[in-house]
């Protein structure tokens, strides 16, 4: 099998999951009970989050575990917008056009209540301006969420940019969806400007259903669920010990690599690159620069990328066509439209997503068989 979808999900380290199994096998009380086995939960809960905290960099109690990037950036979103709104700041939210469907659907929910979004155009690379993002902004907005890396073409985003224009403007949170560019894409929590960022177990190998919301010292959130007020009265629920332990220890061996692993994601990616305008027909939307090293967006000409995706598993190649999140409807990419694609050719694109494990071998064995592919269904369309 070669597994080329990385950024709809990894594979989980087999260290995470023997964390995960012990920790719900020895560690089952509920971290809030009074008697020792909740203590003994308790303990193990609070030293899960001093490690993430230190391997970001931030102070523990700007940490608050979530289930993952949807959660998060509705966490961030919604509470932000909603703990900030009733304090004579104002209600206009900067986002972009491109942003996750998490993120977009949070911010029409929010026009919904009255609030005032400007959505950011990007140009044909998929980037936003920032000159643009400074011409949005206004003394009344309270909230600019911007992703750092595109899920669907890789492209960067100037986060530090306006990171550094908004550490000026204190009234105005600052939220990045760090999803796709966790340990990709360096980002400094401590030192950027970011007072909310987005983090996805299950993107760099942990185990589903765990997530890291941060939160900057003295930002406010509207938590979204009422309840016990666990995880310092911005996430109420029994936290997943299992998961949330299993994922601080994906993030430890992550970290670990993350030097050598991008040197090896981009040289996969200059692989891919060299190789698939060696097949004819293909348009490579992912940008030459400023684009993360994991993830190469093509359009093959001619050919409808669900029929391409299929294709490829007769070879036990797994690719995919944009966000998982919504690549079982049949409309072409938000994103590559919104990037200038015409829809025909948006249609017809594939996203190929590496990650440390993926080997030369395996983009190699891809590119022979994609070039099979094409041409025997070319042939067949006619």
């Amino acid at each position: 099998m070669i597994y080329l979808d990385n950024s709809a999900t990894t594979k989980p380290y087999a260290e995470a999951m023997d964390t995960y199994r012990t920790v719900a096998e020895q560690f089952f009380a509920n971290p809030s009970s009074l008697h020792k086995l909740g203590g003994k939960s308790e303990a193990l809960l609070s030293r899960s989050r001093e490690q993430a905290a230190s391997l970001l960099g931030v102070d523990k109690k700007e940490i608050v575990f979530t289930s993952g990037g949807t959660e998060g950036n509705n966490l961030a979103i919604k509470g932000a917008a909603l703990a900030y709104r009733g304090r004579g700041r104002g209600r206009h939210l900067i986002t972009t056009s491109v942003e996750h469907a998490s993120a977009l659907n949070a911010f029409g929910q929010l026009e919904n209540l009255g609030f005032e979004v400007t959505y950011l155009p990007v140009d044909h690379e998929g980037r936003v301006s920032f000159d643009d993002f400074k011409r949005a902004y206004r003394e009344d907005t309270i909230l600019v969420s911007v992703m750092h890396v595109n899920n669907e073409v890789g492209t960067v985003q100037p986060i530090r940019e306006i990171g550094e224009f908004l550490k000026a403007r204190p009234t105005t949170v600052f939220h990045v969806d760090h999803v796709q560019g966790f340990a990709k894409v360096p980002l400094r929590l401590a030192e950027s400007g970011i007072d909310l960022c987005t983090i996805s177990g299950h993107k760099f190998h942990g185990p589903k259903g765990t997530g890291i919301l941060y939160v900057r010292n003295g930002t406010l959130l509207d938590p979204l669920f009422a309840g016990g007020g666990q995880e310092n009265q911005r996430r109420s629920g029994t936290e997943n010990l299992p998961g949330i332990c299993g994922m601080v220890r994906a993030l430890r061996m992550t970290l670990e690599r993350e030097n050598e692993g991008i040197l090896h994601l981009t040289a996969l990616q200059k692989r891919l690159r060299d190789g698939l305008p060696q097949i004819g027909g293909t348009v490579i939307h992912t940008p030459q620069s400023g684009a993360a090293p994991h993830i190469v967006n093509v359009s093959l000409k001619g050919i409808k990328a669900e029929v391409l995706v299929h294709a490829l598993e007769e070879n036990d190649i797994f690719v995919s066509t944009k966000s998982a999140c919504s690549s079982k409807d049949d409309e072409a990419s938000g994103v590559l439209l919104a990037m200038g694609v015409p829809e025909d050719e948006a249609k017809e694109a594939i996203r190929i997503s590496t990650a440390f494990e993926t080997t030369a071998e395996e983009i190699d064995a891809f590119l022979s068989a994609l070039a099979v592919q094409t041409r025997q269904l070319k042939r067949v369309m006619g």
